[in-house]
């Protein structure tokens, strides 16, 4: 006689030896008692939850016959009548099951289709069951639609199906569904229990449930797998047996995984992870397992009533309790979320392991310090306020506006944090102006403030860096007692020291002037601060960038005119075209001319040569010469300000345009700047 499995030789017979399915069986049941049938039965549910089981069910209790043969539609068959026992036995005429996920195409539905005009043979309904019914093509629905809503009385359908995403609406809205659920583990233990108790097979209590929980929900796997720890054990569950079968991880290799982790010993997570590495245990197991462990211990910590409802047969139940009081409550939600995204790391890494040891690394570096000092700098790193600015000084009035120079630079660590970007504008600001050598303290000789001819772009940087540090340290306009008295940093400027052009020409710098009757002559240069946050919404003017300083010369219009008569005939390009474009034409004479830069990496060998080859090609010197200096008349220099004469022209025009001034005038209209552009 051959061997019948588990999961086909326990496969319930009536709605009374169901399991973990309540609410499908109920509503099933309190139809058939009151004769309430819908025509399309829709049953959903992951695999090994009882789709096909209770479609059988049900057709045997719609034709059921009774002992006697009088007995009538009923919750509760018989399971001895000629269509009860051939219905187990997959030979009754009148009750057809279809593979959808074989027989899926068009044909296949409508020869179906066709024996519904016939009524039944010998049951009281035909039955017509599709498995899998979402494997179905789009044709094979449309041509079930019409059949499915409106069937024969004799004739019921029933679907099943484990994606009922894959199902069309229109199928779906004619058909009564019910959702079947996964089983719970303690669910599918109880039921393994019976089972075994039935068969005579001796089982270790931990041993199901390493199997139930194995199942995932599904009481078919956990009867597949119950066989197959049969056949493993020589006839017994025991739970070393069960779980070397099913490859997952001791539960004490958890737990002192979890409790290395709760005490920071860094040490024994490693050795542990290395002992998973050499017993071959699976790291997507550990991370699992893990993850159930901490899950319990989140409910006993949330919940501590939980602990004394905990099963009494559980041996792991008073490891749960000891680490849920161990670990504290924010550590163990930290852990089960880096446990869950630690499985999906595991693919990615070339080896299972080495993933696994930096989840469980990642998992001590992220615990936060026990000690004070580390909570101080964990406390330091999170926060984001800003140190307070200093008190204003006592001396200084309320209603002038002082810029102090600090004495000396403070240390990077020391130093506040620095202040936004400044503006700074050639035009002055109408706010009184105050030289910084009155403003300032005095300072030793041998840091006196530069003169005319010693000031530096070093110097006005380090200047004004000195007047908006002075400036934080005045105290804010919305911390004074009267917002009218705050100082208005924004409208001092600071008088810097410059050179005159007269100096710059000079190639040695006059001696600095250290007399008090010599003052040097000063410009204001205006620092602004950042606007206020209503000011940032109003859109700042694009104006035009004022073109160099161009002093034409007689020299000039006639480089001009060649450089353009060489870019004309493309006779230069790239970098000779602009080496020409930015030099100016300092002498000249038949054999050779003299041009001047401003930029040394203009003066190449390479581009300078090749410029010589055009202008003697084009008949003009054959020796040139390039020096670095001032440059006040060149081709750029004159075809910007050329650029910038037709910009002004273009908008001249267009403002004076009649047209253009009554929309301004009768609808407020405003011409967006940089919009206007020349021809």
């Amino acid at each position: 006689m051959s061997y019948l499995v588990l999961a086909r030789k326990y496969r319930p017979k009536t709605f009374s030896e169901m399991v973990g399915q309540e609410h499908v069986v109920q509503a099933l049941s309190n139809a058939l008692t009151q004769q309430r049938l819908h025509h399309a039965y829709l049953f959903t549910g992951t695999r090994g939850v009882g789709k096909t089981t209770v479609s059988r069910i049900l057709a045997k209790s719609l034709n059921c016959q009774g002992p006697d043969g009088q007995g009538g539609i009923t919750a509760t068959p018989c399971g001895v009548c000629p269509a009860c026992t051939d219905i187990d036995s997959g030979r009754f005429p009148d009750y057809t099951e279809l593979d959808a996920a074989s027989n899926r195409g068009v044909d296949e539905v409508q020869g179906l289709l066709e024996q519904a005009v016939y009524k039944p043979v010998q049951g009281r309904f035909k039955v017509f069951m599709i498995d899998e019914v979402h494997m179905l093509t789009n044709t094979a629905f449309n041509a079930m639609l019409k059949t499915l809503e409106e069937p024969p009385e004799y004739l019921k359908f029933v679907l099943a199906t484990t994606d009922p995403q894959k199902v069309p609406v229109t199928v779906l809205s004619r058909c009564l569904q019910f959702n079947l659920r996964p089983m719970a583990p303690e669910t599918v233990l109880e039921h393994l229990t019976r089972v075994l108790a039935a068969e005579n097979v001796p089982a270790e209590p931990q041993a199901l449930r390493l199997l139930a929980r194995a199942a995932r929900g599904s009481m078919r796997d956990a009867l597949s797998l119950t066989d197959q720890a049969i056949a493993f054990g020589s006839g017994q569950l025991q739970e070393a047996a069960v779980r070397q079968m099913l490859g997952s991880v001791d539960r004490s290799h958890v737990f002192r995984l979890i409790d290395a982790l709760a005490q920071g010993d860094g040490r024994t997570v490693v050795e542990t992870a290395d002992t998973l590495r050499i017993n071959g245990l699976s790291a997507a197991s550990t991370l699992e397992d893990m993850s159930a462990v901490l899950q319990r211990m989140a409910v006993l910590q949330a919940v501590p009533q939980m602990a004394a409802a905990a099963d009494a047969s559980d041996p792991e139940a008073a490891e749960v309790a000891r680490l849920s009081a161990a670990l504290p409550a924010d550590e163990t939600q930290l852990l089960y979320s880096i446990c869950l995204h630690g499985r999906a790391d595991l693919g990615l890494a070339p080896d299972e392991y080495a993933a696994l040891t930096m989840v469980l690394l990642r998992l001590l570096a992220f615990k936060p310090a026990a000690s004070e000092g580390g909570a101080a700098a964990s406390a330091e790193k999170k926060t984001l306020t800003r140190p307070e600015a200093a008190a204003p000084s006592a001396h200084a009035p309320a209603d002038t506006p002082v810029v102090q120079a600090p004495q000396a630079v403070p240390a990077a660590a020391d130093r506040a944090p620095a202040p936004p970007p400044v503006s700074v504008h050639p035009a002055p600001v109408a706010a009184p102006a105050m030289d910084c050598a009155t403003a300032a303290p005095a300072r030793p000789a041998a840091s006196a403030a530069p003169t005319r001819a010693q000031a530096t772009p070093d110097d006005v940087n380090q200047a004004v860096q000195d007047a908006l540090d002075a400036g934080d340290r005045e105290s804010p306009p919305w911390e004074a007692g009267d917002a009218a008295q705050a100082p208005v940093r924004a409208a001092a400027p600071v008088r810097l020291p410059v050179r005159s052009p007269e100096d710059l020409r000079q190639k040695t710098p006059p001696a600095p002037a250290h007399t008090a009757q010599a003052a040097p002559e000063t410009v204001a240069i205006p620092v602004r601060t950042a606007p206020e946050p209503g000011a940032r919404l109003q859109p700042l003017p694009s104006a035009a960038p004022a073109p160099a300083r161009l002093v034409r010369t007689e020299e000039g219009d006639v480089w001009h005119a060649t450089v353009q008569q060489l870019i004309a005939q493309e006779a230069i390009t790239a970098l000779v075209r602009e080496l020409a474009l930015q030099s100016q034409l300092v002498a000249r004479d038949p054999d050779h001319w003299l041009l001047r830069v401003e930029r040394e990496s203009l003066n190449q060998p390479t581009a300078r040569e090749r410029l010589r080859a055009a202008l003697e090609a084009a008949g003009h010197a054959r020796q040139i010469s390039v020096e670095v200096g001032v440059v006040i008349d060149s081709p750029a220099r004159r075809n910007a300000h050329a650029a910038a004469e037709r910009q002004r022209v273009a908008e001249e025009i267009v403002h004076n345009d009649p047209y253009v001034q009554q929309l301004m005038r009768d609808f407020g209209a405003k011409i967006v700047p940089g919009s206007i552009k020349p021809a």
